[in-house]
């Protein structure tokens, strides 16, 4: 790496780079280390296991040309280093709009403003909230992002912004409010003291109105800080809550859009108050300080009630984080820095449009165009290489400690030598089929009747065991594995390395589950009468659900489906043990476990969002387009010709964000190793979540680690020291 004593390449030669894993953070290190403006300095190879590229993204094509996903991807409107590699992307890929039908970053992608939630009413009835963010200017990878939108600070002057708009909202509805109310703009030099002071003296305010006039000397001492009394500020924060509770809270028992503003009104002043009590505006680490506390311990630590701290909107953190220990909806755990920092940065830096979806799958839109760019400037690809030890050199060895070896199983041989073509047309669009193109394989026929499975960590089979060596072979490595897979791959390092030991014994990950259903009746006859949404926070097994509606023209059905949907949710499997690792039925059993609980869900469940999906207490099966592959008799069997996924394989898992774990992670700039970095939303990246745009920042600090572009104050959201 830049600076480094060990292992490198012959003066004038190119630097030969091993990415293992074609997910988002092994691709986006190749297309960084791949720029025009490195000179080709580099050697790319990225190896993959199976048949096609995106990890955790990856996505295929079915019968019908159905798009059948790992999961629900949908990117968000703060994704800025994401956004921006995928535009660039685009731009150099220069398809014409003639001859294909995404050929740019705005047909691949479009606004969906529609945010939802599932509710509970005081009732226990399920309640669903839509609603519409408004867009913001610019859009997510603009070459110049918004300033100073990252520090405590910025955040909390714009949750007090909030603040003030939540009580003006609830103002609006509580009828006794009558004072007319003229916003003057924020306080400065010694009337905030004053006014401090004269708050703090009486300690109640009366109307809501003067609860928001509050507001402003708030604003205007959290610009400086150190210049008030603590004490002081955070009693006005509580005077102002006061007056909001006892102006709100009578309320809303008859009004549930009223009870939701309260909520949010009490989460941002516990996020404000525990901001200021836990020192973060001042302590240079941030939000990290509080990583390890739990978020809701956090919020309830800070004042915020027990009905907030449990509110959907606090749900909907967890579940689009996945965040439950082992999958277990009773074991709700993410670290209280990173989640406030996940949901400040989507609600107060998304540009453009809080969330993003693709026209088509996440392979065919994002992975696709990455492939055909890299393969463009030179990168080689060597898929169906599955790694299997990454081996260090001796202790006694000379030099600094580096990566001697890699070994791999490989799974196939392609014909004649030649490279594996991956990609199908659909129409006019590149896609990755959904199995293997076994005509391009040696013994393809045998392969394929033999059912082999080259993306299941049970499948053992291999034309071949190859090593590849330092010097000879490779002379940097980025391991760019998924986080699960880690612990199978790495013995080497976890048994000599305390950090890497550690690292593998504490942060965890969880497995998820995903079905899709194409129905033959749309939306309204189901009985949804919003607009399309993405929609969080509902009922386990399924907690997460988007209407994917807009893929129909997309796919190639004889009669074009009236709806789409997917649905998603950890998925409650512990790591499998050494038991388990050994047992070859164990993904099958998966895979029907998430089937039963499909089915379960659909009968007992889903009536709660589309009243007319059901019948007599039972699901509509006859809904269920499956192009004449059931008889008319078996319509209950309607469901196994749609598509579900139990993601159990220890490179499928997805990265917890626990309290207590985010310091053990491994960051690509550690240089321990003078031939090896990381890439993956595992790692210690500045955004520890697993996400899309974590995964793009770690892969951009790996290049950085090799050749030290691209800069890290380019890679925007990174603040690590």
């Amino acid at each position: 790496m830049t600076g480094t004593t060990g292992p490198a390449p012959e003066h004038g030669k190119r630097a030969r780079v091993a990415i293992i894993g074609g997910g988002c953070a092994g691709v986006a290190a190749a297309f960084e280390l791949t720029r025009p403006e490195l000179c080709n300095r580099f050697e790319v190879t990225i190896y993959q296991q199976g048949w096609r590229l995106g990890g955790k993204g990856a996505s295929g094509r079915g019968p019908s040309a159905r798009i059948e996903e790992h999961g629900l991807h949908v990117w968000m409107g703060f994704y800025e280093n994401a956004f921006r590699l995928m535009r660039e992307c685009y731009a150099e890929l220069d398809r014409d709009p003639e001859t294909c039908r995404i050929a740019s970053f705005r047909d691949a992608f479009f606004p969906e403003p529609t945010t939802g939630l599932a509710d509970r009413s005081p009732g226990g009835d399920w309640l669903l909230w839509a609603a519409e963010l408004p867009p913001a200017p610019g859009l997510p990878g603009d070459p110049d992002p918004p300033t100073e939108t990252f520090s405590v600070a910025s955040y909390l002057a714009r949750s007090l912004d909030l603040l003030r708009a939540l009580l003006e909202a609830a103002r609006e509805r509580d009828p006794s409010e009558t004072a007319s109310f003229s916003d003057p703009g924020p306080l400065a030099g010694d009337r905030i003291g004053e006014q401090l002071e004269r708050i703090s003296r009486y300690g109640q305010l009366a109307t809501l109105t003067t609860a928001i006039e509050a507001i402003r000397v708030a604003e205007g001492a959290l610009l400086n800080l150190s210049a008030y009394p603590e004490n002081a500020v955070l009693t006005l924060l509580d005077v102002i809550g006061r007056a909001a509770s006892s102006r709100i809270e009578a309320l809303v028992q008859s009004d549930d859009e009223l009870r939701r503003v309260w909520e949010m009104v009490d989460l941002v002043l516990a996020v404000v108050r525990g901001s200021i009590r836990f020192g973060l505006v001042t302590d240079p680490r941030g939000f990290e300080a509080i990583d390890d506390y739990d978020c809701r311990e956090w919020l309830l630590l800070n004042g915020a009630s027990e009905a907030s701290a449990d509110s959907a909107f606090v749900r909907s953190l967890y579940d689009l984080a996945f965040a439950y220990e082992d999958g277990d909806p009773d074991k709700p755990r993410i670290a209280a820095g990173q989640a406030l920092r996940g949901a400040l940065r989507a609600f107060f830096t998304y540009r453009g449009s809080f969330f993003w979806k693709m026209s088509s799958g996440m392979g065919d839109v994002v992975f696709a165009p990455f492939y055909e760019v890299l393969e463009r400037r030179g990168v080689r690809f060597e898929f169906f290489h599955e790694l299997r030890h990454v081996r260090l050199s001796v202790p006694d060895s000379p030099g600094s400690p580096h990566v001697a070896a890699l070994d791999f199983r490989v799974q196939a041989h392609v014909r004649e030598g030649r490279a594996y073509q991956p990609l199908i047309q659909v129409g006019d669009l590149p896609c990755w089929p959904a199995s293997p193109l076994f005509d391009q394989l040696v013994d393809g026929e045998r392969l394929q009747a033999e059912g082999i499975d080259f993306e299941s960590f049970w499948d053992e089979h291999a034309e071949e065991q190859k090593r590849l060596e330092v010097v000879r072979d490779f002379d940097f490595v980025v391991l760019a594995v998924g986080g699960g897979a880690v612990a199978h791959v790495c013995g080497d390092l976890i048994e000599r390395d305390p950090r890497w030991r550690a690292m593998t014994e504490r942060c965890k990950s969880v497995a998820t589950q995903a079905f899709q259903l194409w129905m033959s009746a749309d939306m309204q006859e189901l009985g949804w009468k919003r607009d399309p949404i993405t929609l969080s926070g509902f009922v386990e097994p399924f907690d997460t659900w988007a209407d994917m509606t807009h893929l129909a023209s997309e796919e190639r059905w004889s009669a074009p489906p009236g709806a789409i949907a997917y649905f998603c949710s950890p998925y409650p499997a512990p790591a499998p043990g050494p038991e388990e690792l050994r047992d070859p039925s164990y993904p099958a059993r998966h895979h029907d476990r998430v089937r039963q609980s499909a089915i379960r869900f659909l009968r007992r469940d889903i009536l709660h969002l589309w009243p007319r999906a059901t019948r007599a207490g039972d699901f509509r099966w006859d809904l269920l387009q499956d192009e004449g592959r059931s008889s008319p008799d078996d319509l209950d069997k309607r469901f196994d010709h749609q598509f579900w996924t139990a993601n159990v394989n220890p490179t499928d898992r997805y990265s917890l964000s626990l309290p207590g774990t985010l310091r053990y992670r491994i960051s690509p700039l550690d240089g321990t190793y003078d031939n090896l970095t990381v890439a993956g939303d595992w790692t210690a990246c500045g955004f520890e979540e697993g996400c899309v745009e974590a995964a793009v920042m770690s892969g951009r600090l790996a290049a950085h680690a090799l050749s030290g572009l691209p800069r890290l104050e380019d890679i925007v959201g990174f603040d690590h020291p």
